[in-house]
């Protein structure tokens, strides 16, 4: 190959990477879907104080986390991963229910003072906790942004260490347990202003809450990170065959859910119900813990039957309060089409955020040391709302 071979070659390579490089860049735009119409203008007014969510603004993604399921993966590798924006060290309390069974409240820095001006309620996803990388950054971040919050961390019942007081577990509709846990806080600290950031299944509860409760609900704002909305197509995304699914994503999650099981077995054998405790030890899907606890618990007939009673998907359309959810359209577990998009841009209050590349709670960018895109959006929200 002659010298002025090699500089074509070399010329068309170079094009190549620059047309595939920026691509990706353009990709990697985030897209903001909000109505509008007049009735929208308040919202944007906080939505134009979150830099994060401008019209140039961009998550460009790992380059080695370029899939959903890699970034989703990835979250769940380094979810006791400790570093400076995740170091907090947290103040347990624990609130039983009139049930009997326990949710627990992890304080950061400290529980607050009657005086407190602001509370961010954050709510983790199944099988989630105070305890995992990407709460932790959630909670530090919100202190570091917002002068004197305080933050606390509404553990699910068996999750994150809360013993297991009552053979009823939690689901991805039943807002009994928030609702509480909100009227509580209200009541306790009336000069503060509540706010609730929710993951995943948490962030479903939260979404129901709202639009429930419309304008009477306890918040002054919310965020909702990867919420499945349409919970049935997110049960059969999360049941589809797969090979990271088989082999790392299904795994950690099962591994997690069992792990809560087997520390409250005595409690959980104590149900009038009389679960099949082998077949639920064998389940290699949480389909198949859905089919087998979930849904006999709430007096649902399959796990199908529970997902499409856990769908939030009418309640967007309800909800009386600045709301912002974020969604990645590559995400694994709650795919881009369960999410009600046109409901968003028709209610005034909804603002949905939308990123090519971030899978299920991931969101990670940055080559070395990946970050979390989403703290940024996070915290500019809320800071605007409490302004």
């Amino acid at each position: 190959m002659d010298g002025y071979t090699s500089k074509i070659y070399a010329a068309a390579a170079g094009a190549a990477l620059y047309f595939g490089a920026s691509k990706y860049v353009e990709d990697s735009k985030v897209r903001l879907l909000v109505g509008p119409s007049d009735e929208h203008k308040e919202l944007k007014k906080l939505l134009n104080q979150c830099p994060s969510l401008s019209e140039n603004s961009r998550l460009v993604p790992t380059p080695y986390l370029c899939s959903g399921m890699l970034q989703t993966v990835y979250g769940t590798q380094i979810a006791l991963r400790k570093d400076r924006a995740s170091n907090i060290k947290y103040v347990r309390e624990s609130k039983v229910m009139s049930d009997g069974g326990t949710v627990s409240l992890d304080w950061y820095p400290e529980q607050p003072s009657d005086d407190v001006t602001s509370i961010a309620i954050v709510v983790p996803g199944l099988g989630g906790s105070a305890y995992e990388y990407h709460i932790r950054c959630v909670v530090r971040r919100m202190y570091e942004s917002i002068k004197d919050m305080r933050i606390v961390v509404c553990n699910h019942r068996g999750s994150g260490r809360t013993p297991l007081t009552s053979p009823r577990l939690y689901n991805a509709y039943d807002t009994s347990d928030l609702t509480d846990v909100l009227n509580e806080l209200s009541t306790k600290f009336p000069h503060a202003r509540l706010v609730c950031i929710g993951f995943s299944l948490g962030a479903n509860l939260i979404t129901r809450y709202l639009g429930d409760h419309g304008h009477s609900a306890r918040l002054s704002a919310a965020v909702a990170v990867s919420c499945p909305y349409d919970t049935e197509v997110a049960g059969r995304a999360l049941s589809a065959p797969g090979l990271l699914n088989d082999w790392l994503f299904q795994p950690n999650l099962m591994a997690t859910v069992k792990r809560l099981l087997r520390r409250n077995i005595d409690v959980i054998k104590s149900s009038p119900l009389n679960y099949d405790i082998d077949a639920i030890m064998k389940a290699s899907r949480m389909s198949e813990i859905d089919d087998l606890v979930t849904a006999r618990t709430y007096g649902h007939k399959d796990c199908w039957a529970y997902y499409r009673a856990a769908s939030s998907v009418e309640y967007v359309e309800k909800i009386r309060k600045p709301f912002l959810a974020i969604n990645a359209e590559d995400d694994p577990v709650t795919p881009i089409s369960g999410v009600p998009k046109d409901k968003f841009a028709n209610n005034p209050c909804t603002a949905l955020a939308l990123v090519k590349h971030g899978g299920h709670i991931g969101f990670f960018t940055g080559v070395m040391s990946p970050k979390i895109w989403y703290l940024d959006p996070v915290a500019e929200f809320v800071s605007a709302v409490l302004e």
